[in-house]
């Protein structure tokens, strides 16, 4: 069987795994443990990208689905009043994973994550994906499941880079599976300083035409790389030319 056949039908298969009672949200339609698959079989480009494109879709809607159950519990809890124990152990969970101030009054609490927890649309992870790990044939790819360059800070947190100079000491994080990498981008969109841009626009144009998409939010990742405004200009260049906007949402009214 071809590597391109082959791996279709291991996540036709995937998708057909049932759902963890303990920890899978109900919509579950994927393995969050699948492997990542040697994309460096791929002699034919069209081939690879078709490939690593069908790996990583289902990994991205499983991803959104979880951060929109978080949502909707969020949602839930702002029309819910007053709170319940158990919405405010829910509530200092996402508190602390979404790193919102403590000290905020609960209603405040949930209005700050209601407007940082949304979809990220296909297209820019894709895009992103695919720069960050070579189409996941990188080293940090292969030996650690990071598919974005994500860094951590602590020794021996992840992959020390062979470049990496002498006074800095961050390392390439490393990633028990690629759906945790998925995950752990999309929480970083989701929460860190450096991309409230993304999350303002995100916002701004969910509430003007009801839907955002990769090509319009890369431009919030200015500090994504060092390269700046070079690097957002490749991260769109790249979706358009692999046409990835047919995976995000679109105008309703269309």
């Amino acid at each position: 069987m071809k590597p391109l056949l082959l791996l279709i039908f291991s996540l036709l298969i995937a998708a057909c795994t049932p759902p963890s009672d303990e920890s899978d949200h109900p919509k579950t339609r994927i393995n969050r443990d699948i492997n990542l698959p040697d994309f460096s079989v791929y002699n034919d480009v069209n081939e690879k990208k078709a490939a690593f494109f069908g790996y990583l879709l289902p990994l991205i809607e499983q991803a959104n689905l979880d951060v929109m159950a978080e949502r909707e519990e969020l949602m839930a809890m702002a029309k819910r009043q007053p709170l319940n124990n158990q919405d405010k152990k829910r509530l200092t969970e996402l508190v602390l994973k979404y790193k919102v101030d403590e000290s905020l009054p609960p209603n405040e609490k949930i209005q700050i994550l209601l407007n940082q927890i949304n979809a990220v649309p296909a297209s820019l992870v894709l895009a992103q994906a695919a720069n960050e790990s070579a189409w996941g044939t990188s080293r940090f790819a292969v030996e650690g499941n990071n598919l974005f360059g994500q860094w951590c800070f602590s020794k021996g947190c992840g992959l020390v880079p062979e470049a990496r100079g002498a006074d800095a000491n961050h390392e390439v994080a490393t990633f028990t599976t690629p759906f945790r990498s998925v995950a752990s981008y999309i929480r970083n969109l989701n929460r860190h300083p450096s991309y409230q841009e993304l999350r303002e626009k995100r916002n701004q144009l969910l509430a003007d035409q009801g839907y955002a998409t990769g090509e319009q939010l890369a431009e919030g990742l200015m500090h994504y790389s060092e390269r700046g405004e070079e690097y957002v200009n490749e991260i769109q260049a790249m979706i358009r030319h692999n046409k990835l906007n047919r995976y995000d949402p679109k105008n309703p009214e269309s």
